[in-house]
């Protein structure tokens, strides 16, 4: 992490060029064509074949083949390679085979500790840093407390690299910041939320999620009575897409090559906005 935040301040300094990023850049852009995916039905379309599935399988033999795999990674022997694909054989979900096997060995929990000093270290000699850091000192002494951030990791995104260096940035610009776990349902990163009284929640997506996950955060932060909390957005977002994610109710949307102090600029911007 450390040599990521590194190598990011130096690239929204400008120390280091990235020909048409940081320097050099187009006037224009010619619009790159994406695919477009219905998230939606995908999801129902797989939920429907799993509850196929398990209407048409053998489900005490599927039971046994679980039974059978849970016990020898509880004694240590036997192939759970071999065991997993039996199981698998009989119809049984990869989800399935992978609950039975966290029931003897628990799973694995991801490290969610930020670096600190890193990203100024790097780039504090670029002009408008210290202004941005006297605009969010200036934030606690009128709200009595630092801006308050939550970065988070949504549904099967596991690239969190993006997101501990922009966590980097914003704790060495002094905003206070939270890191939600990696894999977080939207009603587990609202709870979080809601207990740990942020000001904003930042979704970092690069899996495509955008369009369900975002709006069903958002959503739920208004469920749970939160409706004040402002969302934002980073990551790789395909252009067509960032109305929908506006009407959704997105304070701010940062795609790839945004600076992050400009980004975090804007979010203190936005925070202020909601706090009137």
């Amino acid at each position: 992490e450390a040599a990521a935040a590194e190598k990011q301040a130096r690239i929204d300094s400008g120390k280091d060029v990235i020909v048409g990023v940081n320097k050099y850049k187009l006037k224009t852009e010619d619009a790159i064509e994406t695919r477009d995916i219905d998230n939606v039905a995908v999801r129902d379309g797989q939920i429907a074949r799993l509850k196929a599935i398990r209407t048409s399988r053998d489900s005490a033999a599927v039971q046994a083949a679980l039974d059978a795999l849970m016990a020898a990674a509880e004694k240590g022997d036997g192939n759970l390679l071999d065991l997993s694909i039996q199981a698998v054989r009989l119809r049984a979900t990869v989800g399935e085979v992978s609950d039975a096997l966290e029931k003897i060995y628990g799973r694995h929990r991801a490290d969610t500790q930020k670096v600190t000093g890193v990203y100024a270290a790097a780039y504090d000699s670029a002009e408008g840093w210290e202004n941005l850091k006297t605009e969010i000192n200036a934030f606690a002494e009128a709200e009595g407390r630092r801006p308050r951030v939550m970065i988070s990791k949504l549904g099967q995104d596991g690239h969190d690299r993006g997101a501990k260096v922009v966590a980097t940035a914003f704790a060495d610009l002094g905003f206070d910041v939270d890191m939600g776990p990696l894999f977080q349902t939207p009603e587990e990163c609202a709870r979080q939320a809601i207990e740990n009284d942020v000001h904003a929640v930042g979704v970092s997506t690069l899996a495509a999620g955008h369009k369900t996950l975002v709006p069903a955060i958002i959503a739920e932060l208004k469920k749970q009575g939160a409706d004040d909390i402002i969302v934002f957005v980073g990551g790789v977002i395909p252009r067509q897409d960032y109305e929908m994610l506006y009407e959704a109710g997105v304070k701010g949307i940062y795609g790839p090559g945004t600076p992050i102090p400009a980004s975090a600029k804007d979010v203190l911007e936005q925070i202020r906005a909601a706090l009137k």
